[in-house]
């Protein structure tokens, strides 16, 4: 790979190098045809001198062979580890394992790490797919400079150059859950999201602002580092019920934070939901075992993770035309947290 960003480092490049032919230099690193030691020998110099990696899902399309792809979320294992360790990701992967073999593709699942990134360098993959990737993050940006085919499942914050994705609507999500507090006689809701600069939290500010807006109501939003999981969302909830006893519903998009504020609102001696109510985004484990069982809204995981399959297959067939595709619109799951009796 070359410094600062420029193309990746192809083996033309290594060919003027080493002063033969292309064919020559991928006979020489892969031990094909006839080639006399000392121009191997010149052409393996040439390749460590610039720094070139073989394009390794290039050679599998031209030989037939499986690729390998990896599945992984950016999210820390405080939320993305517990109960939804069984949750968002792994209902991707369940789907996406399965359309994956029917294209020949074996998928790999990383698991979800402290700081968010993951080891990539130790995996030979051909492409990716990333779920929610924030602004700079690590596993995108590795993956980019690596130049291998990435398709994002909800859009990527701040990506200096268009990265393929799945649109998972969060604004419309978002609106979901507010309109449907509104319509159980909530009439101060409050917002907790991520501190981290992803799509998903800019859309769901937006449309709860938006939705104050129109209600009249006081913006009351705060967020959390999402390190600190369950604690984070208790926290900030706790810091709102003392400053603004009278709010009366909780939006709240990440789950291992919904749950943390079930327990604030349960701490400071109010009940859910006659008194406060809760929601969350993903209708989850997290959401439906919580006590009581969070509302939440279906994703329709199964499509998106399919969107999401198609799309990067297209990418490693060097069919880049398309860009995007739009998931389908969330539908609400009413749960006990937000349904007031009466």
């Amino acid at each position: 790979m070359l410094s600062g960003g420029a193309r990746r480092v192809n083996i033309k490049d290594v060919a003027r190098e080493a002063g033969v032919s292309p064919t020559t230099v991928s006979h020489a690193l892969n031990a094909r045809g006839q080639v006399d030691a000392q121009t191997r020998a010149r052409v393996e110099k040439a390749a460590l001198k610039l720094g070139y990696r073989p394009n390794r899902h290039a050679q599998r399309l031209r030989t037939g062979e499986a690729h390998m792809i990896v599945l992984l979320s950016s999210m820390p294992f405080a939320v993305a580890g517990g109960p939804s360790r069984l949750g968002f990701m792994m209902e991707i992967a369940a789907v996406a394992a399965a359309a994956a073999l029917d294209r020949s593709l074996a998928l790999v699942l990383a698991p979800p790490m402290e700081n968010g990134k993951v080891p990539l360098e130790l995996l030979e993959v051909d492409g990716a797919l990333v779920i929610e990737p924030s602004a700079g993050d690590a596993n995108l940006e590795y993956l980019k400079r690596r130049g291998l085919p990435v398709v994002a499942i909800g859009k990527p914050y701040g990506a200096r150059e268009a990265v393929p994705h799945v649109d998972i609507h969060s604004r419309e999500t978002t609106r979901l859950l507010l309109d449907h507090f509104h319509a159980q006689g909530a009439r101060k809701v409050a917002m907790i999201l991520g501190s981290a600069q992803r799509n998903s939290y800019v859309q769901a500010r937006a449309a709860y602002e938006e939705f104050a807006g129109e209600h009249g109501q006081q913006v009351l939003l705060a967020t959390a580092d999402e390190a600190q999981g369950e604690g984070g969302g208790e926290e900030a909830a706790a810091a709102f019920l003392a400053t603004h006893p009278d709010i009366d519903a909780f939006c709240v998009p990440v789950d291992a934070f919904a749950v943390g504020a079930v327990r604030a609102i349960r701490a400071a001696g109010r009940h859910i939901p006659d008194d406060v109510m809760v929601a969350t985004r993903y209708d989850g484990l997290r959401a439906r075992t919580c006590d009581p069982p969070l509302t939440a809204v279906d994703l329709h995981l199964d499509e998106v993770a399919h969107q999401a399959i198609d799309l990067l297959f297209d990418h490693l067939r060097g069919d880049t035309s398309r860009r995007s595709a739009s998931g389908p619109m969330a539908q609400l799951v009413a749960r006990q947290s937000s349904v007031r009796r009466g």
